[in-house]
């Protein structure tokens, strides 16, 4: 068995197919593709995602991922919660997996550490809210001069940072494996390491806090990680992924 971690597919699955082809990754039956957060499959719950994720299911390989802060989550938690591996997961398909936030699942006898989320950087100009009666104006207004903004259940959900109960659970999961696992997937970074990728530019929060707590409490051999959008390693144990397809066993 093959596990392979990348980075954001932000619903364009083409690079996981390339995997199953020869000059690709490599990976096929029985075999984990790993998608690092902002995975958007799962985005406006009609045909066209349901095409693109019976053509994912279709490959030989399983598919699994850590949500991003771009992700419908009003989507995503309508699907079948079940146990697999250790952990729990949304069964989008059956070769589809969301792995969900503070949980350690199993493969091959390694641990991975799962906690997905982050907090979206594209909202400086404002988030608007369909119920409010000047909607219209605002958006086509900050459509007009190209701002950055998002709107509530449509573009942006507040479920993208972990609850209390989440962060909870993740505690006590760790404590429960000795604080020692073998792999961490994730799709933002703590924040030691978020400021050697951007020199100060990435914003601190309680997501990137918590995982600033696990780096320094929790004994592990790698942490994979999206969001950045571009693809390095820090000391050989942190590992940014964009386009680059990572084999992990």
């Amino acid at each position: 068995m093959g596990v392979f971690v990348t980075g954001d597919t932000h619903g364009d699955f083409r690079r996981l197919k390339q995997c199953a082809l020869p000059e690709g990754a490599g990976a096929g039956e029985g075999d984990y593709v790993i998608v690092c957060g902002d995975f958007g499959g799962v985005w406006d719950g009609g045909e066209r995602d349901a095409e693109k994720l019976d053509r994912l299911d279709a490959l030989p390989f399983t598919t699994v991922f850590v949500d991003g802060n771009h992700e419908n989550f009003d989507e995503l938690c309508q699907y079948p919660v079940g146990e697999w591996r250790g952990g729990r997961v949304h069964r989008v398909r059956p070769g589809v997996l969301h792995l969900m936030r503070g949980q350690i699942f199993e493969l091959e006898g390694l641990s991975f550490f799962t906690m997905g989320g982050g907090r979206s950087t594209d909202t400086w100009d404002g988030l608007l809210d369909p119920e409010e009666p000047d909607f219209a104006e605002r958006y086509w207004s900050l459509r007009a001069r190209n701002a950055a903004f998002r709107v509530k259940h449509l573009s942006w959900w507040e479920q993208e940072l972990p609850s209390a109960e989440e962060y909870a659970e993740a505690r006590q999961n760790l404590n429960r494996a000795g604080r020692r696992v073998d792999y961490i997937l994730t799709h933002c970074a703590p924040d030691s390491i978020q400021d050697r990728l951007g020199g100060g530019r990435y914003r601190s929060d309680e997501l990137t806090r918590f995982l600033e707590e696990v780096k320094r409490g929790v004994s592990f051999r790698r942490w994979f990680f999206g969001h950045y959008h571009y693809d390095t390693d820090i000391d050989g144990k942190y590992f940014l992924l964009h386009q680059r397809i990572v084999r992990v066993i």
